[in-house]
């Protein structure tokens, strides 16, 4: 089953220097996924100043800048990986560098028949 990593933190938390040892933990432990046949895909977001978020009620677009809620941790990256269950992908999330800093939340992904495929 394949589960989503949501990773939360407060962008302002981090120096330079954290984020890129950060970066090169996470590029390691999705090489030893990959070589474990359990990575799917990972990447970091842009900053959360670059977001935009787009409603539509009414029949009415709406869209404005910034992220959808205003909150303390904000949505950095994700991981998708293969796990067995959900405590095999609760332990992956516990080796995700930012689970020291931040949060991972943990969430199966449902799949869904007849999406294209990459």
């Amino acid at each position: 089953m394949q589960y989503m990593l949501l990773i939360y933190s407060d962008e302002q938390d981090w120096t330079e220097e954290e984020r890129e040892h950060c970066f090169a933990e996470s590029t390691e432990l999705s090489h030893e996924l990959n070589e474990r046949g359990q990575f799917v895909s990972a990447s970091r977001l842009q900053s959360v100043t670059t977001a935009t978020s787009v409603r539509v009620r009414d029949g009415q677009r709406m869209v404005t800048d910034g992220p959808f809620a205003e909150t303390r941790e904000q949505l950095g990256g994700y991981f998708i990986v293969e796990a067995k269950d959900l405590n095999e992908a609760i332990a992956i999330a516990g080796r995700i560098p930012s689970a020291r800093k931040g949060t991972v939340e943990v969430r199966p992904v449902v799949e869904l028949a007849g999406l294209p495929s990459r």
